[in-house]
């Protein structure tokens, strides 16, 4: 079988559910977002939500989606760097237990973390500190990393440091691999519009972008024609429409596939999870309607829970539903 190789901010999540979003407004935080934050402001927030349930797992986009990619069976490793400290062995034990191999390098400073509130409608805000993740360096990533493997699985957040993710794509395109980009929190990709335009022009072979990002990227507000945008640049688009399901397009093909239905209560890793279900229809070859399909099915269990982690039976439930497809 075909192996899958990601890259991605090596964080440890921690998921707490808000019963209002008066908290996103007393810290300024854009709901939806994605915001880069230091070690006191995390400190605030978790002082701040001292009485509320928290959950704390492994986490980071690309951690994701390369965990979703194991429990569907495909042979998957990960790079990225963590502290010496608690929550770095909690990350790489959580890699070993779920048969991912770690590449993962080590760091004096904290391991990073993610804080996601979680608003009464489902959708995540994060506050990110990537700490140690953030000194993944290009002088890190060397080229015997890339043997063996056909895909490669690159989230948006790591657009912060462009050397980078710029070393990692040309090392990918040089060793022939298949080259994915999720591109993470639409105010990310404001940011760095031009650098991704012309990486995903140059190197990137499939793209997942939301509505907010896909409008962020190309400037277009109706998602079917910033789709087709996106669509010229590299080899497949696909456009995640949230409840209205996907849309895709390779070069004269076009498709659009419906959501599952499912009572949402945390959208953490929704998007995530479904590139797992894509890429690992990819790997087996399957025609385009069918990878989003089984994204859909996939991001459709992870809504139904807190956090981005889905549990071994209904990991059970997806394997038995897609061998049906």
């Amino acid at each position: 079988m075909k192996k899958v190789l990601g890259i991605g901010n090596a964080l440890v999540d921690i998921i707490i559910r808000l019963d209002n979003d008066d908290i996103l407004k007393e810290y300024n935080l854009p709901k939806g977002a994605m915001q880069l934050v230091n070690r006191d402001f995390i400190s605030k927030i978790l002082e701040r939500t001292a009485g509320m349930i928290k959950q704390v797992s492994s986490g980071g986009s690309a951690a994701n989606t390369i965990h979703g990619l194991a429990h569907l069976g495909v042979p998957v490793a990960y790079i990225g760097k963590v502290g010496n400290d608690d929550f770095g062995r909690i990350f790489e034990d959580d890699l070993k237990i779920n048969n991912i191999y770690p590449f993962l390098y080590k760091s004096n400073t904290d391991t990073g973390r993610a804080i996601a509130l979680v608003s009464p409608d489902s959708e995540r805000t994060f506050s990110t500190y990537l700490g140690s993740a953030i000194e993944l360096t290009p002088d890190d990533l060397k080229e015997e990393l890339f043997h063996g493997y056909d895909y490669f699985h690159i989230e948006g957040y790591l657009v912060q440091n462009h050397e980078l993710i710029k070393t990692a794509v040309q090392m990918a395109y040089k060793n022939k691999l298949k080259i994915s980009l999720d591109l993470a929190s639409y105010n990310v990709v404001e940011e760095n519009k031009e650098f991704l335009n012309d990486i995903i022009s140059r190197y990137v072979d499939i793209v997942f972008a939301n509505e907010d990002e896909a409008r962020a990227l190309t400037g277009i507000e109706q998602p079917n024609e910033a789709l087709f945008q996106i669509a010229n640049k590299c080899e497949i688009a696909i456009v995640k429409l949230g409840a209205q399901g996907s849309i895709i397009k390779k070069a004269e093909f076009y498709s659009k596939v419906n959501a599952v239905t499912v009572q949402s209560i945390d959208t953490t890793g929704a998007g995530d999870l479904y590139a797992a279900g894509f890429l690992y229809g990819l790997v087996q070859k399957l025609p385009l309607t069918k990878c989003a399909e089984i994204g859909s099915i996939v991001a459709s269990k992870v809504v139904e829970v807190i956090g981005a982690k889905i549990s071994n039976e209904k990991w059970s439930d997806i394997n038995n539903t897609i061998a049906k497809l």
